[in-house]
């Protein structure tokens, strides 16, 4: 029993001036509620911490198969060069074609590609990027099986000329459609994605080369190009997963659907408003101005200080990572083989493989390296390693003769070279045109790049056996070696690093006046000028 006038406690204790002290004093059960409360709001971060992970690896993986998906048909342009370096000797034999002919069936791809390139911006301006990639599959499937089932040289012609087109839309929409739907912290790797594609179709050409070269001469090279045909299928699939380009549908005054691409390739939320007034106001400035009395045509054919600087960086590097000679590395290397000494079919073929390999290899390291390291270093270590391994093959070619030192030393220099192609001036060219233009004129600019791309690799592909022949394949990657040493300084001079930016800073970046030393760009100052914006 408790005293009179004291308020008994739960354990019999008691406070001082009746205020209780045991477990169930009210000042007790307060500090348990705040307790909870802190807990709970704990859990409630965890929660939101594990939800947005959540919601990270979903957008990582979505973003991710729409690059992959946005990619497949660049396993067409791969292939058809890994299964033409083989399939031509078959076809030589089979439908008795002359060298010109031979040297004329590998190169006009490329030289046709310019046209679907050229069509491919201002298709995809009009249709949009993902159904331009429909209709690039469909022209190549025609063009692939027209050619499996050609009788003679001029109607397999037709069908090259028809797979040419296919892949100049597939060629130059593909990184443009990557780069508008990446986070700017993957775009560099994403980006990379076709010339990874490219890599593998080489080795799957090469593997199908020697898989099928046992069959009679009439029936193998024929399966050889059927093979090829498969991609294509798949990018039929692809339109039912990956979503137009948010920055075309802004184009198209389509806000909401842009909005609702951006919710799915952004991480974060918050970022997504931002990130889409960002593509409006690019949009607005692309069409204000002096802009609105001029077509894209017209800014091309006369551009501003800024433009010009963006047009001479873009189809500069397109331009010089086909005449330091990768087509005709890759299209000829049996042909480079042999001269070294390697007789046998098999063997050949069997080199040609571990080129594919090599090349394969490599353009992993340059998706690791790209966002990390960025695209200017990763430039100059291909470049420069590519202009050893040149001068390299050149010499052995020249000088080793064909014994086997010299077959080793020509394998090691081809290698070499494809190696050091895909770490660098392979997949960032591709980058680098994809994310330097304005919007407006992206696809567009863009296709240009393409344009010189392919037709620097069809005059390579093109002349590299009568031009071998007339001053020796020595003499000839001697001369590759000598453009390689200039794509050095060209890259030192015109290339800015744009690494870690958005496409619409990098935008800001050329339209600024900024000192520029030794080819740096100073990236510092386009952050202030943003942040200032």
């Amino acid at each position: 029993m408790g005293l009179v006038g004291v308020p008994e406690i739960g354990d019999g204790e008691m406070g001082l001036s009746g205020i209780p002290l045991g477990t169930k004093n009210k000042y007790k059960r307060m500090d348990s509620e705040s307790e909870v409360e802190l807990t709970l709001e704990h859990e409630d971060a965890a929660s939101r911490h594990h939800l947005q992970q959540i919601r990270s690896k979903q957008t990582r993986k979505y973003v991710l198969a729409c690059a992959i998906f946005a990619s497949l048909n660049h396993v067409l342009l791969g292939y058809d060069v890994g299964v033409m370096s083989g399939a031509i000797i078959f076809i030589q034999e089979d439908l008795k074609i002359t060298e010109v002919q031979e040297e004329v069936l590998v190169g006009i791809l490329s030289i046709v590609s310019l046209f679907g390139s050229l069509g491919g911006g201002k298709t995809s301006d009009i249709i949009g990027r993902k159904w331009t990639m429909a209709l690039a599959a469909v022209v190549f499937q025609t063009g692939a099986a027209t050619m499996t089932l050609a009788p003679s040289f001029d109607i397999l012609m037709v069908g090259r000329l028809l797979a040419g087109i296919g892949i100049g839309f597939g060629g130059m929409v593909a990184p443009v459609y990557i780069a508008e739907i990446s986070p700017t912290v993957d775009r560099g790797s994403l980006t990379s994605f076709p010339e990874i594609f490219i890599n593998l179709g080489i080795l799957l050409g090469y593997v199908s080369n020697y898989a099928f070269s046992g069959l009679p001469a009439h029936i193998n090279w024929r399966i050889m190009l059927a093979v090829g045909i498969t991609p294509s299928i798949f990018t039929g699939f692809a339109l039912f997963v990956i979503p137009e380009s948010p920055r075309w549908l802004v184009l198209q005054n389509r806000v909401d659907e842009a909005r609702s691409v951006l919710m799915k390739t952004n991480e974060n939320e918050s970022e997504v408003e931002d990130r889409l007034n960002e593509i409006l106001a690019a949009a607005d400035n692309s069409s204000a101005g002096k802009y609105e009395e001029k077509s894209v045509t017209s800014e091309l054919m006369s551009p501003s200080p800024s433009l010009r600087w963006m047009l001479i960086t873009g189809f500069g590097i397109q331009c010089f990572q086909q005449i330091t000679g990768i087509d005709a590395t890759v299209y000829y290397s049996p042909e480079i083989f042999q001269e070294a000494g390697v007789k046998d079919k098999q063997n050949v073929l069997a080199a040609t493989v571990a080129v594919g390999v090599t090349k394969t290899v490599f353009i992993m390291v340059a998706i690791l390296l790209i966002d990390k390291l960025g695209r200017k270093p990763l430039l100059y270590i291909s470049t420069i390693g590519m202009t050893i391994c040149l001068f390299s093959l050149a010499f052995t070619l020249s000088v080793l003769g064909k014994g086997q030192f010299g077959v080793v030393m020509a394998i090691l220099s081809v290698c070499g070279n494809v190696a050091f192609f895909s770490v660098g001036i392979g997949p960032v060219c591709w980058v680098l045109t994809s994310e330097i233009f304005p919007l407006r004129l992206r696809a567009q600019a863009a296709a240009l790049g393409a344009v010189g791309n392919r037709v620097c690799s069809g005059l390579v592909a093109m002349s590299f056996l009568s031009v071998s022949n007339a001053i020796s394949f020595g003499g000839t990657f001697f001369i590759f070696s000598a453009v390689s040493a200039l794509s050095v300084a060209f890259v030192y001079t015109f290339v800015p690093e744009t690494k870690g930016k958005s496409l619409e800073q990098i935008e800001l970046l050329f339209q600024t006046d900024i000192d520029r030393k030794g080819g740096q760009v100073e990236l510092g100052d386009v952050e202030h000028l943003v942040q200032k914006g």
